[in-house]
C-alpha cells in the first residue's frame, strides 16, 4: 500500500515538474485537435477560444490573459475536448483504491 502511495507521488512531482503541456491547434472540430506542446515558463495556463461557426483556438497561455471568451485550465492536456492526461489517471487510480477498501 504504501509503495503506491509512493509512486503515486512520485509521478504528481514528476508530471510538475517537466512543465505544462497543451494542446495547441486552430481546427474547425475541436476533437480533431491531437497535436501537443510544452508550454515555455511564462505561460502557466492551457487556453481554448471557440470562434462561432468557424474554429477553435488552443494552446499555452499567460494566466493574465485569461479572460472571457477564453477559457484556461492549469493541468497538463486540460485543454481538450475528451478527457486525458495525469488528471484522468489520478481518477482511476483513486477510485481503484476505494474500490479496493471499501
Amino acid at each position: 500500500m504504501m509503495q503506491l502511495y509512493g509512486a503515486l507521488v512520485l509521478f504528481l512531482t514528476f508530471s510538475a515538474a517537466c512543465g505544462l503541456r497543451c494542446y495547441s491547434c486552430t481546427a474547425a472540430d475541436p476533437k480533431s485537435c491531437t497535436h501537443t506542446e510544452a508550454c515555455s515558463a511564462v505561460f502557466n495556463r492551457c487556453y481554448s477560444v471557440k470562434i462561432e461557426g468557424i474554429a477553435v483556438n488552443k494552446g499555452c497561455l499567460a494566466s493574465q490573459a485569461c479572460i472571457p471568451p477564453i477559457t484556461c485550465c492549469e493541468s497538463d492536456l486540460c485543454n481538450s475536448a475528451v478527457p486525458t492526461g495525469p488528471g484522468v489517471i489520478v481518477l482511476l487510480l483513486s477510485s481503484a483504491l476505494i474500490t479496493l477498501f471499501i
